[in-house]
């Protein structure tokens, strides 16, 4: 049989296996970006909903029922389920070909995120102390981002 008229030439499995390689880089790299921005718009979305709705101080049934009524019926709660519904299916997607150990890392740029967030969107305070926290998670992300 003439292996020429298959393409199956030396070089052709080792391209297709590099290209391969490449595009799964490139789906890690979006889908670590999809779960970090969803991630981040869901804690938004979802504290700012809870604070529209008010402090939960109670045990009482009746009480509770007439607040969970109220929070299934906030649009800024249903938009945040939406969204950490995003972000587990794309969780579980990366982690059908990705391993934990560099995508777990990588998703910690959601408590950057998510403090940006916070202070830009909620118009939360944000302490130097906590800016600098940030930092210290960007510089492990990196560290643990290298081959």
């Amino acid at each position: 049989m003439d292996r020429g008229n298959l393409g199956l030439h030396r070089g052709d499995s080792g391209d297709a296996i590099r290209k391969t390689k490449g595009a799964r880089k490139v789906k890690t790299v979006i889908l670590i970006a999809v779960i970090v921005l969803a991630d981040s718009a869901g804690d938004v979305l979802l504290t700012r909903g809870m604070k529209q709705v008010g402090e939960i101080s109670t045990l009482r049934w009746r009480e509770l029922l007439a607040i969970a009524r109220k929070v299934l019926s906030n649009r800024s709660f249903l938009s945040a389920i939406f969204f950490i519904s995003v972000t587990f299916v794309s969780f579980l997607t990366v982690l059908s070909w990705a391993d934990l150990s560099l995508v777990f890392p990588a998703t910690s740029l959601i408590y950057v995120v998510s403090t940006l967030g916070a202070r830009f969107i909620l118009g939360e305070t944000v302490t130097l102390e906590r800016w600098a926290g940030i930092l210290l998670v960007c510089f492990g992300v990196a560290l643990t981002s290298f081959p």
